[in-house]
C-alpha cells in the first residue's frame, strides 16, 4: 500500500504518525514512527487497540472515534483538523494534531504531527501570565489602598470653599495615586493656598506628596512661620533633613511650589514660588508672578534665595495656582504641549465664568486637547476668586 520503508524512516524524524482507518473504525495501519512518537509496537495499536490503548479512558477513545468517523458523512469536506492528547506506553502525555482526510469510500487517512512542546510552552505561557495577572492585581489593589490612604490627607473641595466661597480645585491624578498635592491653612489674619508638584508621578510621587503633607505641617502649625519666603525655605532645610539623612547620598528628591498668601482684611497677596508661578487674571488682563529658579529640595548644600512678591488684590480677580501638568499636556492637531500661553488664553475666556463653570471648563479644554493621547503628568489648577 505505501512504499513502507522509506516512508517510515522520514515519519520516524519528523516525529509524525499515519493512521488508516476503515468505515467500522477499525485501524487498519499504524505508522512505525508509533514507536519512537508513543513506546507502542504498531502492531499492537491495530484493530480496535488504538482507541483503548493509547487513552487515558474508554469513553475518552469512543467520543474521539465517533467523531472522525463523521468524516464520512462529509466527504465534501476535504480535511479535518483537531487536537488531543495520547498516553505514551510510559504513561506520559503526548499532543497531537491530526488532519484525517477522507481516503475512499471505505477508509480514512489520519496525519498526526507531535505538538507537545507547542502545548507544554502554551501551558507555561498561561501559568507565567495567571502568575502575572496575580501579581498585577497585588499591586493594583497595594495602588488602591495606597490612594485611600492619600484621599484621607488630602483636604477636599468642600474645604476649600470654607476658606474662599469662590474657588475651585481640578485634580486629575496620572496614576491613581498622584505626585501632587495641595494645602490649604488659615490664620487668624491669613489665608494660605499652596500648589505642590513632588518629583515623579503615581507611586514615588505619591510617597513625597506624605512627606510634603508632614513638611507643611511642621511648618504652618508647629513653627508659626507666616511669611511665604521664610515658609519655603523651612521647607527646603525640613525636606533634606527628611530625605538625605545620609550626607554622602545626592539630593535628588524635591518638589516645585506656588505659595500665596491673602490678608483677611486688605486682601494683598503674599506670593513665593519655588519653580512655579501663579496667574491673576483681571478682565482681560493676565499677570504672572514667577518664582525662584529653585525647587524645594534637589540641590543640597547651596544657599538658595526665595522672595515675597506683593500684588494688591481687587474684587473679581481670580488667582490660579497650578501644577505643570495642564501645560505640558500632549495633545492638539500637531500633538505638542498645550503650553503656558494656551493656558492663559483659556484663564481669559473663562473670566466671567463661575468658579464652577471654570473648572467643568478647564476640564473639557484638557480632554478635548489631550484626545486619545495618555495623560502626561499629574494635573492640579486651583482657582479662587476674590
Amino acid at each position: 500500500m505505501f512504499a513502507i520503508d522509506i516512508q517510515d524512516q522520514i515519519l520516524d524524524k519528523l516525529n509524525t504518525l499515519i493512521v488508516v482507518l476503515n468505515k467500522s473504525g477499525s485501524i487498519e495501519y499504524v505508522s512505525k514512527s508509533a514507536q519512537q512518537l508513543l513506546g507502542y509496537n504498531p502492531q499492537d495499536l491495530l484493530g480496535n487497540a488504538w482507541w483503548d490503548i493509547i487513552r487515558f479512558s474508554k469513553p475518552e477513545g469512543e467520543e474521539v472515534k465517533h467523531k472522525i468517523l463523521k468524516t464520512f458523512d462529509h466527504q465534501s469536506i476535504t480535511t479535518q483538523t483537531f487536537e488531543h492528547k495520547l498516553r505514551t506506553s510510559a504513561g506520559g502525555i503526548k499532543w497531537v494534531r491530526w488532519n484525517v482526510s477522507y481516503l475512499n469510500e471505505e477508509q480514512l487517512i489520519g496525519i498526526g504531527y507531535d505538538i507537545t512542546d507547542n502545548k507544554n510552552n502554551e501551558k507555561r505561557l498561561i501559568e507565567n501570565n495567571k502568575q502575572l495577572l496575580e501579581q498585577n492585581k497585588d499591586i493594583t489593589d497595594s495602588i488602591y489602598y495606597a490612594q485611600r490612604i492619600q484621599q484621607s490627607i488630602l483636604q477636599t473641595q468642600e474645604q476649600l470653599r470654607d476658606y474662599f466661597d469662590n474657588s475651585f480645585l481640578l485634580y486629575k491624578p496620572k496614576d491613581i495615586v498622584s505626585g501632587d498635592y495641595y494645602w490649604f491653612y488659615e490664620h487668624e489674619s491669613y489665608k494660605y493656598i499652596a500648589a505642590i508638584d513632588c518629583t515623579g508621578h503615581g507611586v514615588p510621587g505619591a510617597m513625597m506628596s506624605m512627606v510634603a503633607n508632614s513638611m507643611f505641617k511642621e511648618v504652618f502649625i508647629n513653627r508659626k512661620i507666616s511669611n511665604p519666603s521664610e515658609i519655603l525655605k523651612a521647607l527646603d532645610e525640613e525636606l533634606e533633613k527628611s530625605i538625605n539623612k545620609n550626607q554622602d547620598a545626592t539630593f535628588n528628591d524635591g518638589m516645585d511650589v506656588s505659595l500665596i498668601r491673602i490678608n483677611k482684611t486688605t486682601n494683598e497677596l503674599a506670593f513665593a514660588g519655588a519653580f512655579r508661578s501663579i496667574l491673576i487674571s483681571r478682565g482681560s488682563e493676565i499677570t504672572e508672578l514667577k518664582g525662584s529658579r529653585y525647587p524645594i529640595g534637589f540641590y543640597s548644600g547651596i544657599e538658595k534665595q526665595f522672595d515675597t512678591q506683593l500684588f494688591q488684590l481687587q474684587k473679581n480677580d481670580d488667582v490660579y495656582l497650578f501644577t505643570d501638568g495642564f501645560i505640558d499636556q500632549f495633545g492638539g492637531e500637531k500633538n505638542k504641549k498645550l503650553n503656558k500661553s494656551n493656558f492663559k488664553d483659556l484663564l481669559i475666556t473663562i473670566n466671567d465664568m463661575s468658579m464652577e463653570e471654570q473648572e467643568a471648563f478647564l476640564e473639557y479644554s484638557f480632554n478635548n486637547w489631550k484626545q486619545d493621547n495618555d495623560q502626561t503628568d499629574d494635573v492640579l489648577v486651583i482657582g479662587i476668586k476674590i
